[in-house]
C-alpha cells in the first residue's frame, strides 16, 4: 500500500509537467496579444505608443522563443511564483487563494448531492425492478443524461427566477462570513452540476445491484433468515460498489470541468469564472495556473478513488 502510494505520488510529477507543457502551448495558440490587451484596457479605449507596446512585450518575454518562455515560466512555477494577473494586477497565487476554496466547495457539494441521491435511488430501482418506481427512475436518468450541463443550469436558474423570484445574492458571501447566504448561492449550481452524475450513477447502481442480488451468497443469506435490510446493505450494496466507484472516478472530470460553466451562470467567483475571463482577456498567467490547479485536484481525487478499492474489497492488493 505504501509503495503503491509513493509510486502514484511520484507519477504526479510527469503528469503535471505534461499538463503544464500542453496548457502553455495551447494558451499561446489562442488569438490575441496579452500585451495589447493590457495597454488597450478591457474596452480597448486606452491610447498607447508602439514604444510602450514593444517594451511591455519584452518585459513579458513574449518575443522570446516558446521553449525559452516555457523554461522561464516553469522555473518561476517551481519557486512558487505563479506570475501576475494582467486583469487584476495582483499575484495569481493571491487570486487562487481566494477562489480555490469556492470552487472546491461547489465540487464537494455536487459530489455530496450525487452520492446522497444516486445510491438510494439506484438501490430502490433495483429492488423495485419493472415497477412504476423503476420506470420513473429510468426516465429521470435518461433526461439527466440527455441534457447538457449548461442547459440544466439555465433551466434551474430560470425556474428559480420565474417561480420564486430568486436571484444569486450579490455580492458573493463566503461560507465563513455568512453560511446561510453562501449555501443559498451554492446549493443550486451544485444540484445542476450533480444531476448529470446522479443520472449516470443511479443507472450503474441499479445494474450492479441487480447483478449482485442474483448471486448465490445473497440467496444463502436470505435462506438463513437474515433481515432483508441487512442482506441488501451489508452483503449486496458493498459488493456492488466497485464498478460504481470506478465510474465515479470518470465522472470527477465532468464535475470539475462543469464548475467552469456553472460558476459563470450563477455568478460564483471561483476558478471557473477566472478561467473564462482569462481566456477572453488573454491573461496567460492566470489561465495557466488555474488549469494546472484543476489538473492537480483531479489527480488527487482519482488517487483517493483508487485507494478506496482496498477499503471496499479486502481482496484488492496494491502492488
Amino acid at each position: 500500500m505504501r509503495d503503491y502510494l509513493l509510486r502514484r505520488l511520484v507519477l504526479f510529477i510527469p503528469t503535471i509537467v505534461g499538463a503544464s507543457i500542453l496548457v502553455f502551448v495551447l494558451v499561446r495558440i489562442l488569438p490575441g496579444d496579452p500585451a495589447l490587451a493590457i495597454l488597450q484596457g478591457s474596452l480597448g479605449q486606452n491610447p498607447f505608443s508602439q514604444e510602450d507596446y514593444g517594451k511591455l512585450r519584452e518585459y513579458m518575454g513574449l518575443d522570446d522563443p516558446i521553449p525559452v518562455q516555457y523554461a522561464a515560466w516553469f522555473g518561476s512555477l517551481i519557486r512558487g511564483d505563479l506570475g501576475e494577473s494582467s486583469i487584476y494586477r495582483l499575484p495569481v497565487s493571491d487570486i487562487l487563494r481566494r477562489r480555490f476554496p469556492v470552487t472546491m466547495e461547489l465540487t464537494i457539494l455536487a459530489l455530496a448531492f450525487t452520492w446522497s441521491i444516486a445510491i438510494p435511488v439506484g438501490i430502490l430501482s433495483a429492488l423495485k425492478q419493472d415497477t412504476w418506481i423503476d420506470y420513473v427512475v429510468r426516465v429521470f436518468s435518461i433526461v439527466g443524461v440527455s441534457m447538457p450541463l449548461f442547459w440544466t443550469g439555465i433551466l434551474i436558474l430560470l425556474a428559480l427566477v420565474v417561480f420564486f423570484d430568486w436571484f444569486p445574492p450579490v455580492p458573493f458571501q463566503s461560507f465563513q462570513d455568512d453560511p446561510w447566504t453562501n449555501l443559498q448561492t451554492m446549493i443550486w449550481p451544485a444540484v445542476a452540476l450533480g444531476y448529470f452524475a446522479v443520472a449516470v450513477l443511479s443507472r450503474m447502481v441499479r445494474s450492479t445491484m441487480l447483478e449482485v442480488l442474483r448471486e448465490d451468497y445473497i440467496r444463502t443469506a436470505r435462506s438463513k433468515g437474515l433481515v432483508e435490510r441487512l442482506v441488501v446493505m451489508r452483503h449486496a450494496f458493498k459488493n456492488s460498489l466497485l464498478p460504481v466507484i470506478t465510474l465515479m472516478g470518470l465522472q470527477l472530470a465532468a464535475i470539475i470541468s462543469g464548475t467552469v460553466v456553472l460558476e459563470r451562470i450563477f455568478s460564483i467567483p471561483g476558478m471557473g469564472n477566472l478561467i473564462l475571463r482569462a481566456v477572453t482577456e488573454n491573461d496567460y498567467f492566470s489561465l495557466q495556473a488555474t488549469v494546472l490547479a484543476y489538473a492537480f485536484v483531479f489527480l488527487v481525487l482519482n488517487l483517493l478513488v483508487d485507494l478506496s478499492y482496498g477499503w471496499l474489497d479486502p481482496r484488492v492488493r496494491y502492488s
